[in-house]
């Protein structure tokens, strides 16, 4: 369960789940999509027909303290999104 992190729970990624039969999760950065979708077959016993990444870049965020000016970045993050075949459905919150 190493490539898995989390799914992805929002508006759209439910619509989505809902309409169109795709799940959405956040992956290992360094996974690739054939090891993703093993991973979602092996964890949760579906047929998957397509899967699709993103990456979406660390953004730097910058606060002024009494100390100074504070600079960061968040975490770089991969989600993929997973087509499963007609169906088929994931149980997320059950």
């Amino acid at each position: 369960m190493g490539i898995l992190i989390k799914p992805v729970i929002s508006e759209k990624a439910t619509s989505n789940s809902e309409v169109l039969g795709q799940y959405s999760f956040y992956v290992d950065t360094k996974a690739n999509k054939i090891q993703i979708k093993k991973a979602i077959e092996a964890a949760y016993g579906v047929n998957v027909v397509s899967v699709s990444t993103l990456v979406s870049a660390p953004k730097v965020k910058t606060r002024y303290t009494k100390t100074g000016f504070q600079t960061g970045k968040t975490n770089k993050l991969k989600k993929a999104i997973v087509s499963l075949a007609e169906g088929q459905e994931i149980e997320l919150f059950g």
